[in-house]
């Protein structure tokens, strides 16, 4: 089973929604999770905002955050995440951003990625990953990543409630 079924079978067995704000990977979370039949029941959406401004247009990003910071930071993948959940009115919201390259961007090195996972009662959890490869590679490594940590997410869930 992929990690993108299981993320959809939880979600449904939980009665939950997601929705994702991305930069990085561009809307590639949203689609490995669409590819995944029956995800009509539980993807409320996706958001792609590559640019700053849409970060804070569409995804309620604070502007002095980003200001003060730059895209590529932890507390913008959790903002993004946020936002996601809330303007899409789901019960999860994943984020992802970072620097596929080639090259570094914002001071940062090519291959940092944050993803994040907001959840009910505000909890934002982000990873901070340094991820190899060329810009495929790296923005491909942030799909798993991203998946991954709503998975693990959606585990802990169902244990701290016994769901299923």
């Amino acid at each position: 089973m992929t990690v993108a079924r299981a993320v959809i079978e939880a979600l449904r067995a939980q009665g939950a929604t997601v929705a994702t704000g991305e930069s990085l990977t561009g809307g590639l979370v949203c689609a490995a999770l669409v590819d995944v039949p029956g995800a009509s029941d539980v993807v409320r959406g996706g958001i792609v905002a590559y640019q700053a401004e849409l970060k804070t247009v569409l995804l309620d990003v604070p502007a002095g955050l980003i200001a003060d910071r730059g895209t590529v930071d932890p507390d913008v993948a959790a903002a993004l995440a946020r936002g996601a959940r809330s303007r899409c009115a789901a019960t999860y919201g994943v984020s992802t951003t970072g620097v596929a390259g080639p090259g570094p961007s914002e001071g940062k090195p090519e291959g940092t990625v944050y993803v994040a996972v907001a959840g009910p009662g505000d909890d934002t959890h982000v990873e901070e990953l340094a991820l190899d490869g060329d810009r495929d590679a790296v923005r491909r490594g942030a799909v798993a990543a991203a998946l991954s940590a709503l998975a693990g997410r959606l585990r802990r869930e169902e244990t701290d409630t016994g769901t299923r």
